[in-house]
């Protein structure tokens, strides 16, 4: 296991050297999307004003509160909390995010599946998971919220985050095809047909 610190925008090779079970931080800025976000932006043909390219996204609504623009608050919302959710729902949307905008880097929690996994490998990216119910862990990462796009979307708009060591995340789907969550699939399986095996009961 190694620990990569990247500051944001990466390169694909940067991506590319990752490995499932690595350890990654992120530093400087991170985007929050999320479903409401990804439809209008691919199947509404929205387009962002913000600049995706080579940056990492987190699948996320944040709990925000409008505020007066300041420099604490140059965008006018002040982050109260800022969790993850599942990421199953997005998996249509990781290629052409990748595609379109240069994304490299998703987060959220419980993992992409197979078109993911061959979008990842064809364009050099990776999954970062993080643990259910860790939000109030995830806020203390984010300094500021910087900007924020398609507001009406509120809070599943389009999130610029100023972050400082965020992480350390889990690399659970690398651009190599490694994937945690079919290893701990495949045990789990094995270890079933072990268990039937030694009841007589076929599998």
């Amino acid at each position: 296991m190694t620990t990569h610190e990247f500051h944001m925008p990466v390169s694909e090779e940067q991506v590319r050297s990752l490995k499932a079970g690595d350890h990654v931080v992120l530093q400087d800025t991170l985007f929050g999307i999320r479903d409401a976000t990804l439809i209008h932006m691919f199947d509404k043909g929205r387009k962002t004003k913000l600049d995706l390219n080579g940056h990492a996204v987190i699948h996320t609504a944040p709990n925000v509160k409008k505020v007066p623009v300041s420099n604490s608050c140059p965008a006018g919302y002040e982050s109260i909390c800022i969790g993850t959710t599942t990421s199953a729902r997005m998996e249509r949307f990781t290629r052409p995010l990748m595609e379109q905008n240069g994304v490299r880097i998703i987060i959220g929690k419980g993992g992409l599946s197979e078109d993911s996994s061959k979008a990842f490998q064809d364009l050099g990216g990776v999954y970062l998971a993080i643990i259910g119910g860790t939000a109030a862990l995830e806020t203390t990462w984010i300094e500021r919220i910087l900007d924020v796009d398609m507001d009406d979307l509120n809070p599943e708009s389009l999130w610029q985050f100023e972050i400082k060591d965020f992480g350390p995340l889990l690399v659970a789907m690398d651009a190599h095809g490694g994937s945690l969550y079919d290893a701990v699939r495949s045990g789990a399986e094995d270890k079933r047909a072990q268990a039937l095996a030694r009841m007589g009961v076929e599998p």
